[in-house]
């Protein structure tokens, strides 16, 4: 299950941008399970990606082609997305997998073959099926639309529950900038510079190295700031790219609409992160960890990240059980120097449960339990030594969690 609604937004069509979404019969027969993205002649585009070290081939030509500088300037430009397999820990033949992959894309819509970027998502370990890709590239053609990014949402789905989708618009220079993303990922997930797969388009016009500067701070702030299990996947990829075909002019930081738009960048990257965590596998909770007063944002991470991923905070969560202590045990096993416990404190929502190092004299397990109810829930520490704050959201584990993963290949 998934905690809150999940219905997807009213997607806009963005100038410059089409998508076509096909069968290609994968993992499953009759799911949506390839997606091609044509970004139009002069877009820019940017991605962060897992640092896995056993990152996947995709991941490694994604990052080759884009770091070339000249994607998307000499011509039309394609993102080719499978699902149903990683082609990830496939050795030297999944890097021919995706070269051969990409070789058709570019064959397909004669262009270089560095204009393609691979992603695949999966099954970790197994052979791609290259000729049902190759076979499909021309239906996912035929489907090429501005309109296609609620299909696309759910082409890019594995064991997610339902797509997830958000869009939203924003004034610059007096003129509209439209913003659509998807994204996916519900196990697997506590990414390391991006996310396991997200896409966030825009028709704005941003020079390539302010497109790059503006993904990587974002993506800290939000696929950096998720976890469901603990775990980074092989095939973690987030692509921002920009179309130009706004009548806005160019995006400079100068400009006084800048702070608006970096906003709604950031608002929809935090947003994207937050429903995979919603949608997390076997999830009933949704839980947001919030570190105050810490010296510096290491260490804000450090304890949030140690409560979040804490298999007895997390199963407590699941049980609705207000069982504090396992969350004062989490917190003083984080790898904190000189440490006073005595002058932490810890809310479950805006009930505090310890002060002064100790529960809380005004404490009662009925209000904590009113708490703990809820679907969504905030674990607050203070630990009063600086000015550092940070959240991490994570969600609680369940019966189904295992049941998912342990399943997950049959």
């Amino acid at each position: 299950m998934a905690v809150g609604k999940g219905d997807l937004p009213a997607f806009f069509d963005i100038e410059g941008a089409r998508i076509g979404v096909a069968q290609a019969g994968i993992k499953k027969s009759g799911r949506k399970d390839l997606v091609l993205i044509e970004l139009a002649q002069g877009s820019t585009c940017a991605g962060v990606f897992t640092k896995n070290a056993f990152c996947a081939a995709p991941v490694q030509l994604c990052k080759a082609n884009l770091s070339k500088g000249a994607f998307a300037q000499r011509s039309n430009a394609y993102l080719l997305v499978n699902t149903g397999n990683a082609n990830a820990g496939t050795g030297k033949q999944g890097m021919e997998d995706a070269i051969q992959s990409c070789e058709s894309v570019a064959s397909h819509f004669n262009v270089a073959v560095d204009q393609v970027l691979p992603f695949s998502t999966g099954v970790i370990g197994e052979k791609l099926p290259v000729e049902k890709i190759i076979s499909a590239i021309p239906e996912a053609d035929k489907q090429l639309k501005q309109s296609s990014w609620a299909d696309a949402a759910e082409g890019i789905m594995t064991t997610d529950t339902r797509p997830k989708g958000v869009a939203t618009e924003v004034h610059y220079a007096g003129e509209l900038i439209r913003i659509n993303g998807i994204s996916k990922g519900a196990g697997m997930i506590k990414p390391n510079m991006a996310t396991m797969l997200a896409y966030v388009g825009c028709d704005a016009k941003v020079e390539q190295s302010l497109l790059e500067e503006l993904l990587k701070e974002l993506a800290d702030v939000s696929f950096n700031r998720i976890t469901v299990d603990g775990d980074t996947s092989t095939n973690d990829s987030c692509i921002l790219f920009a179309t130009g075909k706004s009548k806005a002019p160019t995006i400079e930081k100068g400009h006084p609409d800048f702070p608006a738009f970096k906003h709604a960048l950031k608002e929809t990257l935090i947003e994207l992160a937050q429903l995979i965590v919603r949608d997390g596998e076997g999830a009933t909770k949704f839980v947001s960890v919030q570190v105050d007063q810490a010296k510096n944002t290491e260490e804000a991470l450090e304890v949030a990240y140690t409560i979040a991923h804490s298999p007895l905070v997390k199963t407590a969560l699941f049980a609705s059980d207000p069982n504090w202590g396992r969350i004062l045990a989490a917190l003083g096993r984080a790898s904190i120097e000189s440490f006073d416990l005595s002058k932490v404190e810890i809310f479950l929502g805006n009930v505090r449960i310890v002060a002064n190092g100790e529960k809380c004299a005004q404490y009662t397990e009925e209000r904590g339990q009113k708490v703990m109810d809820r679907e969504e829930i905030t674990i607050r520490v203070i630990l009063s030594r600086g000015e550092a704050s940070e959240t991490v959201w994570t969600t609680d584990l369940s019966h189904d969690y295992v049941t998912i993963n342990a399943e997950y290949r049959t």
